[in-house]
């Protein structure tokens, strides 16, 4: 799978194209619980009907921050901090996938649809649990060193003098 990436992303980062492909499998794993959940017999309606909206949710969700990536709308749009509301779309949304999970997995009395349903959610929130590690750990890391700030305001440093004017 990451030399699939390689191929289709080739100036990306090895880091850069190891988060994609957890993203990439995130949402596979999404749609596989969806089809799962949405072809068994159901035993319990409102169980079912919340696990259906969460991995949906998730996948148009998913989709919309790939797109403000791909169009680059995140630079026209300034006054919304996209790395923050990422990582909060994440963050909540892993949360209501793994209670969606849970409320699947005991609700689904032994019929495997629903079963494997519940077992591609716990393995999606598994992957956006490792997806924000992977993502949010190299950007972290990145502004701790500093290399980026410094790359970016080097010229505007020579030409001012000092940092704080």
């Amino acid at each position: 799978c990451l030399v699939v990436f390689r191929c289709l992303f080739p100036g990306c980062p090895s880091w850069a194209s190891i988060s994609l492909m957890s993203l990439f499998m995130w949402q596979v794993t999404l749609l596989i619980a969806f089809i799962c959940v949405r072809s068994s017999l159901w035993t319990n309606y409102s169980a079912y009907s919340y696990f259906e909206v969460v991995t949906i949710c998730d996948l148009i969700m998913i989709l919309a921050f790939y797109l403000v990536h791909l169009f680059r709308f995140y630079r026209v749009l300034t006054c919304i901090s996209w790395p923050l509301s990422e990582l909060l779309h994440y963050l909540i949304g892993t949360l209501l996938l793994l209670i969606a999970s849970i409320v699947a997995a005991s609700k689904s009395y032994n019929q495997s649809g629903l079963v494997a349903g519940a077992i591609f959610g716990f393995m999606a929130t598994f992957l956006c649990m490792a997806s924000i590690w992977l993502s949010y750990k190299i950007s972290c890391v990145t502004q701790s060193t500093g290399e980026f700030w410094l790359s970016v305001h080097r010229g505007s440093l020579r030409n001012r003098g000092t940092a704080c004017s």
